[in-house]
């Protein structure tokens, strides 16, 4: 019989009960076996959903933490306590999957990873969009070398206006930016897990804070106070990668235009380029005549996908967990998160200082 994992939950606010919960709670070799979270009565409400029968609750990480029947950890928490959660989970001997964005910062990402290294435990981050089926379709093609080489693409993250207002997503102190960090990097991930590509060499960026002092604003969670939006409303970026290849990020909760996605990529490769912005596309060329290729989804034959009740999240939570039961890489692993963190923090850093940031790989 495959062991059954006994997992705590530390943050049990709208991630953990959006994503986390739902999909841990179908799996038959998981408990979930213990609670935290600052308000206590978030914690209690997530047990009495969702946990085990003896299920404890926690107000401070640190206690859960000494419970060693626990195998796994998922950190659920504002990213400016990402680094700190995480590695004292690695430390106390469980492996970890930490919400996205890895970290506040790219150096304490670093740590994060060293972290994971030094203890042996297994850590990823929970950019579940690499699980859709468009995305995993895609993937294939790229690995299967269906696009060749891909030199230029899009990492589109854009909401017309859609400003989360609850929690601390305006708070930069708490979160360590806007939309960039929160949705950007969701599809600046998928688009590097794309290209296979890891090494940055110089990004130019800039950050807009054009429409947050609006009052009163169009909102799909209702106006947003503008004396609490203290993170830039845009954020735009021009990635070089050390062989070559371009990438140009694009994010924001609001801006006027009607071209809107999130989380999605578009490729050009020297064989053919592919899409997502109106169903997963493929483009290019044969016997001299152009082609534009529609792929159907809505039936399986995708790798890791088993069926339409399986979705993205849940898909995300087994993958997880097998590569603890069988010992295998994680499909996120801590090395490409990472990576992730530093071109966004690059662009920050180059729409404070007006100059391109150059990386030393």
């Amino acid at each position: 019989m495959s062991k059954v994992y006994r997992i705590g939950i530390i943050g049990c606010g709208g991630i953990a009960n959006g994503k986390h919960l739902p999909s841990l709670s179908k799996l038959d070799n998981v408990e979930l076996a213990a609670f935290c979270d600052i308000v206590e009565e978030r914690a209690v409400e997530a047990r009495k959903q969702y946990g085990s029968e003896g299920a404890e609750i926690y107000t401070d990480y640190q206690e859960l933490l000494k419970d060693a029947s626990l195998d796994i950890v998922h950190v659920l928490t504002p990213n400016i306590s990402h680094a700190e959660i995480s590695i004292a989970a690695l430390e106390a001997g469980k492996h970890v999957m930490c919400e996205k964005p890895m970290a506040k910062t790219a150096a304490e990402a670093q740590l994060m990873l060293e972290a994971a290294e030094r203890t042996g435990k297994k850590l990823t981050i929970g950019y579940n969009n690499r699980f859709r089926q468009d995305s995993l379709y895609l993937k294939q093609l790229c690995d299967a070398g269906e696009l060749g080489s891909i030199y230029f693409a899009k990492a589109h993250a854009i909401r017309r206006r859609a400003v989360p207002t609850w929690g601390v997503f305006l708070d930069e102190e708490k979160q360590g930016g806007g939309p960039l960090i929160d949705i950007g990097t969701h599809a600046l991930d998928l688009t590097l897990w794309m290209m296979n590509n890891y090494q940055p060499k110089v990004v130019l960026g800039t950050t807009h804070h054009e429409l947050s002092q609006r009052e009163n604003a169009a909102n799909a969670w209702g106006p947003w106070d503008p004396q609490k939006f203290s993170v830039e409303d845009s954020a735009f970026g021009m990635i070089v990668m050390e062989n070559g290849a371009t990438i140009m990020l694009e994010s924001s909760w609001a801006l006027n235009s009607l071209d809107v996605d999130e989380a999605k990529c578009s490729l050009s490769g020297t064989e053919a380029g592919a899409d997502m912005k109106n169903g997963l596309r493929i483009n290019g060329e044969k016997f001299s005549r152009l082609y534009t290729n529609g792929i159907e989804l809505s039936s399986g034959g995708v790798d890791f996908y088993e069926g339409a009740s399986e979705n993205a999240p849940d898909i995300e939570m087994r993958r997880w967990i097998e590569a603890i039961d069988k010992d295998i890489e994680p499909v996120v692993t801590p090395k490409q998160a990472l990576v992730v963190s530093q071109i966004l923090e690059a662009i920050y850093e180059s729409a404070r200082t007006g100059k391109a940031v150059y990386f030393d790989n």
